[in-house]
């Protein structure tokens, strides 16, 4: 009879069986279709593909309760749970969002070659186009700000000349590499991250600490590498436009060209601010004055086995100055108008190209000359320097856990000016300097198992002047699972200095330039201890990244401005200097769509000196103690965002004048920005905001700014205390808050 009964109930419930639906819909990423995501359909087990479109359907579901599983590497995996009851097609679209604890990205800077930062042995900052798009800037070097320990530093309050400090040392201390190569140099550190378009940018790459045995002199302080899109994976049109209440217009854009093998990027990048501000009414522009064009072009050649091939050139035209507010042209390099006028004209060229060989050996090749004409009052600055840069090197591996990289490079640099630093001897003529600085460099790295990585670097590098110089590095991986990583390193840097290319307060006309003796090339000793540790929770995850860092330095160059106001006096330091701290950098991603990140740094910067036999201490001007940066990020739905950005400084040394009425420290500090975001489909967005919220800037930027050619200050009754003008009292722009609106589009 109980089998009889089971047969009944068995024919009975075949018709319902026999019921099925269906399931269909899109799959997006940030409101762009993602192709190839995997589905999963349990308990049935299908597996099935989204096509280049996003779409998927599943056809012929029986009724009952699923759980579809949506995957894709480097993205957080979507869990659904639908019930089919009727005989229809359930929508269901998906957006998946980036997996943090992932971290996948591929990174080049800190070996060489690509490799995952995960898997990295040097710790690798960076920074993605989505993220310093959430403060959008007319330029890189203002967004390269939003990495904890990166400070852009304006080192004039008239002509807005800056560097980049990393870890609280000076711009010079910092190699600046647009895809890999030291293009950016010397003469070019001020200008070389303006006038990059920002839409060619696939991401930036920060490796803080001496870098010398792979990338040779300059690589003292830190690296910045500026990585730009591959024409085939860019969008085929993009652009982006903001304007500011304060009359800044910035334009960016791009378009991608295909012509028979080859794929081509074409960039344009345009500034204009054009609108006299005096809002601390001492007579002075607050803002510089721009006009400034660049035109970037990128070739990528499909070759066979995948072999590489790419080309680059870049050109750049700027016109910037900064005076009184009744200075024209006219008055360019006369003593009744005070102005800061500056020429810079530039151009680039970049290539990389693999050899037709069984073994990886890759050539790489940069050019760039660089042309500055500029008057800083009465004193002019005519500069050229021209660089050309040459590099090969074979990428071998040992089976799968031991890579070789041995190359040699060749950088000659010829640089020319109208100042003491290429004058002959006698006073009468003028001799170019030209500085050939061939190297070679090997690096091997070995994966011990799983959880151990070592590498060992050397480079040797001879100096005409210098001789030879050797540049040791070590490091070490320790994984003991996925949610914890420490690394340890231990490098060297060197630099052969040109004063006159790299010191901003050596061409202003405020200050005659003594150099007490011949200048030694500076050395430098660097240990890093990295931590990375991640956390899952339930309702979020939580990363920390925490570095400590100690610097030694020898020989540094500095600038004693306290002894004569009139007078900067250079030689290399009879003693040392030292850059130590720690920073920690927090990631947090909640499960609702909040993602704050966090950053704070300590750092403690200061030079030793023997002076009569005693060692006197004093801290590094610019460099704050305490420093941080925030990026807070909520999404309202998949097409409204809100993004709050800022950073905060301690207080920072300034260079004061004798008996100065303004405080030798600069105040606690923080600018902040908020926007608002709205996309629309077909990769339109529009976004408005306001920078600087609390509207900070410095006070009494300008000492004397009535008498800035020094005219009167032999004046016992309005002078007393022998003042004179000076431009390099600075720590923050003096621009103010200001509003500002912008439209990107992106066509793939």
């Amino acid at each position: 009879m109980m089998k009889i009964a089971t047969l009944i109930l068995l024919f009975a419930s075949l018709p319902l069986l026999a019921q099925k639906g269906s399931i269909k819909g899109k799959i997006t990423q940030n409101n762009e279709p993602l192709p190839a995501v995997s589905i999963i359909v349990t308990p049935l087990g299908l597996t099935l593909s989204a096509d280049n479109e996003g779409m998927y359907e599943i056809k012929n579901i029986p009724f009952g309760t699923y759980e579809i599983i949506f995957s894709a590497v480097g993205l957080k995996t979507e869990r659904k749970k639908i019930t089919i009851d009727k005989i229809e097609t359930v929508i269901l679209n998906i957006a998946l969002q980036d997996d943090n604890q992932l971290l996948e990205e591929v990174v080049v800077t800190g070996t060489m070659k690509e490799i995952s930062r995960t898997e990295s042995p040097i710790p690798v900052e960076i920074i993605t186009p989505k993220l310093f798009k959430k403060n959008p800037t007319a330029s890189l070097f203002e967004a390269v700000g939003m990495v904890n320990g990166v400070q852009p530093q304006l080192n004039c309050n008239v002509c807005n000349t800056g560097d980049i400090h990393i870890n609280g040392m000076e711009g010079p201390y910092t190699l600046i590499l647009i895809d890999g190569m030291p293009i950016v140099s010397a003469l070019s550190t001020v200008y070389g991250l303006s006038g990059i378009p920002n839409s060619l940018v696939e991401r930036i790459e920060v490796v803080k600490g001496p870098a010398s045995s792979l990338y040779g002199s300059e690589a003292m302080g830190g690296i910045i590498n500026v990585i730009t899109k591959t024409p085939t994976k860019a969008p085929a049109v993009s652009a982006d436009f903001f304007m500011t209440s304060w009359g800044e217009i910035s334009l960016d854009g791009a378009v991608k060209l295909k012509a028979g093998t080859a794929t081509s990027l074409l960039g344009i990048n345009y500034f204009k601010y054009g609108v006299r501000a005096d809002k601390n009414n001492d007579n002075f522009t607050d803002v510089t004055q721009q006009d400034r064009i660049s035109v970037f072009n990128k070739w990528n050649f499909d070759r066979k086995e995948n072999r590489v091939f790419s080309i680059a050139g870049r050109y750049v035209y700027e016109d910037r100055w900064g005076g009184e507010m009744n200075w024209d042209k006219k008055w360019r390099g006369s003593d009744s108008i005070y102005g800061e006028s500056i020429y810079t004209k530039r151009a680039e060229l970049i290539g990389l190209y693999q050899l037709p060989t069984t073994e990886k050996i890759f050539t790489q090749f940069s050019y760039n000359w660089h042309n500055q004409n500029s008057y800083y009052g009465v004193t002019p600055y005519m500069a050229t320097q021209q660089v050309a840069f040459v590099q090969a090197y074979c990428d071998k591996e040992f089976g799968t856990n031991h890579n070789f990289l041995l190359g040699a490079a060749m950088r000659y640099t010829v640089y020319d000016d109208n100042t003491p630093a290429t004058a002959n001897a006698d006073g009468i003529g003028n001799s170019p300097q030209k500085t050939p600085l061939p190297g070679i460099f090997i690096q091997d790295e070995w994966t011990l198992n799983n959880k151990h990585k070592v590498l060992g670097g050397y480079r040797f590098d001879y100096d005409k002047n210098h001789g030879a110089v050797h540049s040791p590095r070590v490091a070490y991986k320790f994984s003991p699972d996925q949610n914890n990583t420490i690394r340890a390193s231990f490098g060297t840097g060197f630099r052969v200095v040109n004063l006159f290319t790299e010191d901003h307060a050596a061409l202003t006309g405020a200050r005659d330039v003594i150099i007490t003796e011949a200048l030694k090339p500076e050395r430098s000793y660097n240990g890093n201890l990295n931590y990375v540790l991640k956390v899952p929770t339930d309702i979020a995850f939580i990363g920390f990244d925490i570095t400590g860092f100690y610097s030694y330095f020898t020989n540094k160059i500095v600038g004693d401005f306290d002894t004569d106001p009139n007078k900067i006096i250079y030689d290399n330091l009879k003693g040392h200097a030292i850059s130590q701290g720690i920073s920690l950098n927090t990631d947090l991603t909640f499960t609702f769509p909040l993602k704050v990140l966090a950053g704070i740094s300590y750092m403690d910067v200061f030079q030793i000196e023997k002076k009569d036999l005693k060692e006197e201490r004093s801290q590094q001007l610019h460099a704050p103690k305490w420093s941080g940066n925030f990026v807070v990020s909520y999404s309202f739905n998949n097409n409204y965002s809100m993004d709050i950005t800022g950073n905060w400084y301690g207080p920072m040394r300034l260079p004061i004048l004798p008996n100065d009425y303004r405080p030798e420290y600069s105040p606690w500090f923080c600018t902040a920005n908020i926007q608002f975001t709205k996309k629309f489909d077909y990769g339109l967005e529009f976004y408005g905001g306001m920078k600087n919220i609390f509207d900070f800037v410095p006070n009494d930027p300008l000492i004397r700014p009535f008498d800035p050619f020094n005219k009167h200050v032999n004046d016992p009754v309005n002078n007393p205390n022998g003042y004179t003008f000076d431009t390099s009292y600075n720590y923050a722009s003096m621009q103010g808050r200001r509003i500002f609106i912008g439209v990107r589009y992106n066509l793939f």
